[in-house]
This record gives C-alpha cells, sequence and structure tokens, in this order.
C-alpha cells in the first residue's frame, strides 16, 4: 500500500514538473506555444496542402483573388453550425474569392470528413493538414478559426465563428480592399 502510494507520488510529481516546464517556466518553447496566431497586417503563414479532389493548394503571397482559411473539425459543434452559412457565402462570392477550408485531420477521421463535407455540400476545395502542421504554422488552439487573406497574402482579418451578416460585412470589405 505504501508503495503504491509512493508511486503515485513519483507519478503526480513528474507530472506536475512537466506542465510547470510547459506554461511557466521561462524560455523559447515555452514562450512560443503562447504567443497569438498570425499577426494583422501581416505576410499569411505560407503552406500548400493535399484536398480532398487530389489537388494541391497553395496559400501565400500575392495571388488573383483573397481568400477566406476556415479550419475546422467533422466533430466541431460550432463548426456545423458555421458551415451552412459558409457554403451561401461561397454561392454568393466564389467569383471574387477563394475558400478553403482547412480540415485539421491530424485529430480527425477521413470517413467523418467525408460525410461532413457531403452533408453540408461543400463545393470549396477541403484542404486536408494531416500532420497538423499548417494548424501549429497558424496556432490553431480553437476551432473553427477564420482568416482572411488579400490578393497580396497580408492577413486582414481573423475570428471564430461570427454571425452570418458579419462574415459576409467582412468578406465584402476584404474583396473591395
Amino acid at each position: 500500500m505504501k508503495r503504491n502510494l509512493l508511486v503515485l507520488a513519483g507519478v503526480l510529481l513528474l507530472a506536475g514538473f512537466a506542465l510547470y516546464r510547459q506554461f511557466f517556466a521561462p524560455g523559447e518553447a515555452a514562450t512560443a506555444s503562447r504567443e497569438p496566431g498570425p499577426k494583422l497586417n501581416a505576410q499569411a503563414p505560407a503552406f500548400a496542402l493535399q484536398a480532398l479532389d487530389g489537388r494541391t493548394y497553395e496559400v501565400g503571397g500575392a495571388r488573383e483573388k483573397p481568400v477566406l482559411l476556415n479550419f475546422w473539425a467533422s466533430w466541431c459543434g460550432p463548426c456545423e453550425l458555421e458551415a451552412p452559412d459558409l457554403v451561401k457565402l461561397y454561392d454568393k462570392y466564389k467569383d471574387r474569392i477563394d475558400f478553403y477550408a482547412v480540415n485539421m485531420t491530424a485529430g480527425d477521421r477521413m470517413d467523418n470528413i467525408q460525410s461532413f463535407v457531403k452533408h453540408f455540400k461543400y463545393e470549396f476545395p477541403v484542404l486536408l493538414d494531416t500532420e497538423g502542421a499548417v494548424g501549429d504554422l497558424y496556432r490553431i488552439t480553437g476551432i473553427p478559426m477564420t482568416y482572411l487573406v488579400d490578393r497580396n497574402g497580408v492577413i486582414r482579418d481573423g475570428f471564430g465563428i461570427l454571425k452570418p451578416e458579419e462574415l459576409e460585412k467582412r468578406i465584402n470589405k476584404l474583396i473591395e480592399s
């Protein structure tokens, strides 16, 4: 009995030390993990990801149209709430802005992703972040998360879920800039 208590105390001590180092200890790794995502009015971190359609899509630098990057997962309740609004806005603005739905695939299942996309009738590219590298690059800590990137590759806005009217207002502002 005493031996089990000692082992448990040791495990708790190690876990506490690990948590302390992760969140409170000074150092490069600790401060980097607490920094917010990409900065507004700065270049969007560049990446290339394969999509469900088999094509590879790239973000970063100048482009013909601005882009909406929506980070999501099939198990995310707020993502389900937002999906119909994204579809409606895509149908309305697809000629003036690119929509990319970046699935956090490292924490999702492919059959669930495909079912979600089919159910909500996503016609825009669904990019697969299979390793979680793009989520890390954009420091995604909660989903849904959306970034609006202008034609020059500069992040102009970033937000969680919005009411459809507000999302449309921000899309229009990006298109007009």
